[in-house]
């Protein structure tokens, strides 16, 4: 019995306790009293069972005939095995099989082929949509096995609108720095430059390294070449500490790997070129049309596209010019043109850049300058400087007076040494002669002791 049976339950065995009557019964219950006089009389006439609901265990009027539910669930088994209950109903109304997703659910788990799922949920804040188109877009690459072993795995780049939900993705071969490009591209062409976009802190958005000295006296961050082309162009790059802070896009890519592995596989598509056509064409503007949501204001607050986006969608580089005129970069060595002598542009900074199509400009305070590129490394030339004679440093000759004496010519060091010592011991014979005392250690001799007694006065 149900609740409300088992509470008009009580309420008989009161009227048949002659505890109330039938009109206080219908005040309880809520019914006439023709009704309540219609319930009493099933349950004279059958007890408790007369009271419960007459449907119960029939089947509904509005079933669906037992020939298209075996049809429709063989057909979900045969060509959408890993569907789910809803996606599967979107396909089968396109083959003409006309049922409702949570039907078809209930008929899964009645077969067993389904089970029920239940996550464990975390306790996140809400955040409240951006009010407007273009104010925020999220930004995340979902690398998977999109073609199921046809091709190598392959990168799913995604962008949303924070207000709107609007969808634009595009395949690439991994995530990097050109495919974050092509991808940002891609939406300002079609909608126009957005007020912020919204990423992780992978090592294209965010830099690790340490700044340079300028950048830390400046009080500025290092920025990567994706975080400097926003900075020009004027779109904040916010970084996200989670991925549920970006969660629109996280979900996204989690119905993208339901629903758009599965095109993919229904449609035969092996090649990236040929996914990403049919992500333009056919896929995308369905997904838009069904998810896209209604912002809160109808205000656009995207920006016109610039001139130039391809030179700033681009990879940059500083360096030095040297004395002979030439930049080198990535072991490339260009070298200006005479005519920008005016500028005075040796042992200055300038701009290498480099395009994604593979072409290179030299720009030194926003004007592009005139080069060519040379074959190799220039030959540096010596410094011209004084020549400086070598002094020749030998024995002396022969004939040299240091050695005359050793050859028999005439006096020579060897003599002189010896008269040196002779003198010296001569020296020390006259000290010890007159004072009795040793030599000083100078080799000077001592006064004599008669020096030191005073003179005596004459008469």
């Amino acid at each position: 019995m149900s609740r409300k049976e088992r509470k008009r339950l009580a309420i008989m065995v009161g009227v048949k306790r002659d505890e109330l009557t039938l009109v206080q019964a219908a005040g309880l219950t809520s019914l006439s009293y023709r009704q309540v006089k219609r319930v009493w009389r099933r349950y004279q006439d059958q007890g408790d069972a007369g009271l419960v609901h007459r449907l119960r265990g029939r089947a509904s009027a509005r079933r669906l005939a037992p020939e298209l539910r075996a049809r429709i669930l063989a057909r979900v088994e045969a060509r959408y095995p890993d569907f789910g209950p809803t996606l599967a109903a979107e396909y089968l109304l396109q083959e003409g099989l006309k049922v409702d997703h949570e039907t078809l659910r209930r008929w899964l788990l009645a077969e067993g082929t389904r089970e029920v799922r239940r996550r464990r949920q975390k306790h996140r804040q809400w955040r409240e949509r951006k009010p407007c188109f273009g104010a925020m877009v999220q930004l995340d690459g979902s690398d998977h096995d999109w073609f199921e072993g046809r091709r190598e795995r392959a990168v799913l780049m995604v962008m949303v609108d924070d207000a709107t939900g609007q969808v634009w993705a595009q395949f690439f071969e991994g995530e990097t720095t050109r495919a974050s490009y092509d991808m940002f591209e891609g939406w300002v062409r079609r909608w126009g430059l957005p007020q912020s976009v919204y990423v992780d802190r992978d090592s294209i958005y965010r830099c690790e390294g340490v700044g340079s000295i300028a950048e830390q006296l400046a009080g500025k961050e290092p920025q990567t070449q994706f975080g400097r082309a926003m900075e020009q162009l004027g779109v904040e790059l916010i970084l996200a500490n989670s991925p549920q802070a970006k969660g629109r896009v996280e979900r996204m890519n989690g119905t993208l790997q339901d629903r758009l592995v599965k095109a993919l596989r229904l449609e035969g598509i092996r090649e990236l070129g040929a996914a990403n056509q049919y992500l333009r064409k056919t896929f995308l503007p369905a997904l838009n049309r069904r998810f896209k949501v209604k912002p809160a204001s109808a205000a656009d607050v995207h920006r016109a596209a610039p001139q130039r986006l391809d030179e700033v969608l681009s990879w940059e580089e500083e360096r030095v010019v040297q004395g002979d005129w030439t930049i080198s970069c990535n072991n490339c060595w260009y070298q200006l043109d005479p005519q920008h002598e005016s500028l005075s542009l040796v042992r200055r900074k300038v701009i290498v850049r480099t395009l994604r199509s593979g072409a290179i400009q030299l720009v030194y305070r926003g004007a592009q300058l005139r080069y060519r590129q040379l074959p190799g490394r220039p030959q540096r030339q010596a410094p011209r400087s004084n020549p400086v004679k070598a002094v020749r440093i030998g024995k002396p000759l022969t004939e040299h007076p240091w050695r005359r004496f050793a050859s028999g010519i005439g006096p020579g060091r060897e003599f002189w040494r010896k008269q040196k010592e002779n003198g010296q011991a001569a020296r020390r014979q006259l000290s010890l002669g007159n004072s009795g005392r040793p030599p000083l250690r100078s080799g000077l001799p001592p006064f004599p002791r008669d020096n030191c007694k005073p003179k005596q006065l004459t008469q």
